[in-house]
């Protein structure tokens, strides 16, 4: 039986299954014993080729299914790590000083939508502004409630800038022509980025008032030498009726400045009626005296009606032989029914005011500032002037006003009165308009001139004077109170002052 055992062909195969059918059967059929039977079924059948190559794949393929196992569960626990475990940390120990939040897990579109609503709040709204501000691309916060609240910022700005400010006229743009390039006005689009308040300050361009201390000190320090006391003079003043004459009476000067090296000074006065300047009178002089008596009579022949609009000015020099006299100071009185009525004679102290040379008198101009800020347009009246200088050998003048519109020293507009013949004191009420815009009055001044026309050869100027943001004293004053009130015309008069060396047209210097 080994033998048949040991083949291995296929009719071998068939005999041996069908033997072992006969064995398996109860009984067994005839000529197969017990023993027989029991041998066989002990002896094992061989395996096939197929069958015994089966096995080492099945294992191969059990010890691939395990590793692949365990390497996903390693991947599972490295991001389980790096999403859940680094985050928590993080989160733990930033939590007691509260510097950053945790990113937070992404959003559905509806939590969007929430959000967006959520802008309607002012202290959400706040919030979220102060986060635009320091990072417009920030993480935390989704794109849509970036957009939400810059629309929002934008919405507001345009509203605040409308009530505010009236929308620019095409008058206007004959005056944007002739500004200069870098100061050209032109419409800022909000819409594209945030406003001007969200970027940081920086110093550069930033004025520095300490590099102009000294400056201003020594305009203090020339003001005050302006109004330094030189003493003080005594004087009267009577009007006789029946002359029709202005007495001056010089009595004394007191405590007068020493003007030679020996400690002394030899004072007198000079006396005139202003706008007169034709009629000058002297005192005598009086030698080695700072206290000296003059008590001399002068007599104006002048009419009563006239007397309010005269003024008196009275000039101390120091008298020198062999040089020019140096001017001690001088006392202009504008009211000389400032202490009677004139009809009797009245004693007046005054102090002598600092002065280098005789001031001259070139007269006075009144005008009128309105300005309308919803329309851009800035009317100015020139109403009448007075004792203004006499230019001709007539004694009289040929005066017209010429206003001049400036810019940063530029001269961008000109407009002139009609003329005034043969007169000091002309009448005009005359309106000359500009038309500015409301963000540009900052930028811009007017030149007033006080012209004298000539026939032949040219127009000499009586004298100026300046008003706007940047002008002194009244000029400043009287464009503040006209930017103060607007809509209403604003009178005033105005002091002639000469044009120094130094004027130009583009770049006055008053």
């Amino acid at each position: 039986m080994s033998g048949v055992w040991g083949t291995g062909g296929p009719r071998c195969q068939a005999a041996l299954a069908l033997l072992a059918s006969l064995c398996r059967a109860r009984p067994p059929p005839l000529g197969l014993d017990v023993e027989t039977c029991r041998s066989f079924e002990l002896q094992p059948p061989e395996r096939s080729p197929s069958a015994a190559g089966s096995g080492p794949s099945v294992s191969l393929l059990a010890v691939v299914v395990i590793v692949c196992g365990v390497a996903l569960v390693a991947v599972f626990l490295f991001l389980f790590w790096k999403l859940c475990w680094m985050p928590w940390r993080s989160k733990e120990a930033s939590s007691p000083a509260s510097a950053n939040p945790p990113p937070e897990a992404p959003q559905s579109p509806g939590s969007r939508g929430t959000m967006a609503d959520k802008l309607k709040d002012t202290n959400t709204l706040g919030f979220l502004e102060a986060a635009v501000k320091i990072s417009h691309t920030s993480p935390d916060i989704p794109a849509e409630v970036q957009m939400s609240v810059k629309e929002h910022v934008m919405r507001h700005t345009r509203l605040q800038r409308q009530t505010t400010e009236p929308a620019s006229s095409t008058r206007h743009t004959s005056f944007k022509r002739h500004l200069p390039r870098q100061m050209h006005v032109s419409s800022v689009d909000y819409g594209n980025e945030l406003p001007p308040a969200a970027e940081q300050p920086t110093s550069i361009g930033r004025i520095k008032p300490e590099l102009y201390k000294q400056k201003s000190v020594d305009g203090d320090d020339a003001k005050s030498e302006a109004t330094k006391s030189c003493g003080k003079i005594n004087f009267s003043l009577r009007y006789d009726y029946e002359s029709e004459t202005l007495i001056v009476r010089i009595l004394k000067a007191f405590d007068l400045p020493a003007k030679d090296f020996c400690g002394s000074s030899d004072p007198y006065v000079k006396i005139y009626l202003l706008p007169d300047r034709k009629c000058k009178l002297q005192t005598r002089v009086h030698r080695k005296t700072l206290n000296p008596t003059f008590d001399e009579n002068f007599h104006f022949p002048v009419p009563y009606e006239e007397l309010a609009d005269r003024k008196l000015h009275l000039s101390v020099f120091d008298f020198d032989r062999f040089s020019r006299h140096d001017m001690i100071g001088e006392v202009i009185l504008d009211n000389l029914f400032e202490a009677s009525d004139l009809s009797r004679e009245t004693s007046i102290w005054k102090d002598i005011q600092y002065a280098t040379s005789e001031s001259v008198d070139l007269g006075e101009i009144m005008f009128s500032l309105c300005y309308l800020p919803t329309a851009g347009r800035l009317t100015l009246t020139v109403i009448k002037c007075r004792n203004l200088k006499a230019m001709d050998i007539t004694g009289y003048s040929d005066p017209y006003v010429k206003v001049s519109l400036l810019c940063d020293g530029r001269r961008l507009k000109k407009k002139k009165t009609t003329i005034k013949k043969n007169t000091l004191n002309p009448v005009y009420n005359e309106a000359i308009i500009f038309d500015i815009p409301p963000e540009n009055m900052d930028q811009v001044s007017l030149l007033i001139s006080v012209m004298d026309y000539d026939r032949v050869g040219h127009n000499e100027i009586i004298g100026v004077c300046r008003v706007g943001i940047n002008a002194e004293g009244l000029g400043r004053d009287h464009w503040n109170e006209m930017l103060a009130y607007p809509r209403k015309p604003i009178a005033h008069w105005h002091s002639l002052v000469e044009v120094k060396k130094s004027f130009k047209e583009g770049n006055p210097r008053l």
